[in-house]
């Protein structure tokens, strides 16, 4: 099942000037969606790690949050799961991609100019 999209989403990108990686975080604020305010889980799914689950740990103000570490130059698929039921999108990715599910992934472009 599709859920609407979120009422706050953000990406960010921080660039190592001496490593090959990206840090990403990921964050979900879900308090503000009449639809998803009660979601009391959720995780980030991408290609990077072979699509296994990463928990996303709530905040006490809120939101969802996941930080992770990408390669540099490069694009990753990834969208988030909630409550283990519901999938969405991210309205804050750089692009999106058809998943062979019907519906589309995210894609997250990790280049410093991106």
């Amino acid at each position: 099942m599709q859920r609407a999209a979120m009422e706050k989403v953000m990406i960010k990108k921080k660039f190592f000037k001496t490593k090959d990686e990206c840090e990403v975080t990921f964050e979900l604020a879900l308090e503000k969606s009449a639809e998803l305010k009660d979601v009391t889980a959720a995780v980030l799914i991408c290609d990077v790690n072979g699509w296994q689950p990463i928990p996303m740990k709530k905040l006490k103000k809120g939101p969802f949050k996941a930080r992770m570490r990408f390669p540099k130059d490069d694009q990753f698929q990834f969208r988030y799961l909630l409550d283990d039921q519901y999938w969405i999108n991210d309205d804050a990715a750089d692009d999106y991609l058809p998943n062979g599910m019907g519906g589309q992934n995210g894609v997250l472009v990790t280049e410093a100019s991106a």
